[in-house]
């Protein structure tokens, strides 16, 4: 298994950023590694996302699992790997939240393909966080 994870805390409300997570189809306004992206229904455990990024092919993303206010999971196969993304919000204190994304990638091969594919998918996680919690705040 391959794993990383990263987070930033914000003054953004758990609100705030939930409705940015759950608004798929302006995703892209935050997360400039994404030229386009579609949702087959609502923002629930079950939906389909394709995703787009700038120069490459679509990504079907499955969520897994919805939690209003707390957190998603989204999982792409790959052959025999299961990349699952799992993004959480946790309360620090009455005016603090922390946003976190981590990364599993599991499955036939992980340990050899996980540090080969997963930097490159994490590296623009610290940017995108920052982007998130950004638009939140406002």
């Amino acid at each position: 298994m391959w794993e990383y994870e990263h987070s930033i805390e914000t003054t953004a409300t758990p609100e705030a950023v939930w409705r940015l997570w759950a608004d798929v189809p302006s995703w892209g306004t935050w997360n400039a590694e994404i030229e386009k992206i579609e949702i087959d229904g609502p923002f629930a455990a079950g939906a389909r996302i394709t995703m787009t990024p700038p120069g490459d092919d679509p990504i079907v993303l499955r969520l897994a699992e919805a939690v209003e206010g707390e957190r998603f999971v989204d999982e792409a196969r790959f052959g025999d790997l299961l990349l699952r993304t799992v993004h959480r919000i946790e309360r620090i204190d009455g005016s603090r939240i922390r946003v976190v994304y981590r990364m599993e990638i599991t499955g036939t091969g992980a340990d050899e393909a996980g540090p080969q594919i997963g930097p490159g998918i994490t590296a623009d996680w610290p940017d995108t966080l920052a982007a998130l919690v950004a638009v939140a705040e406002r």
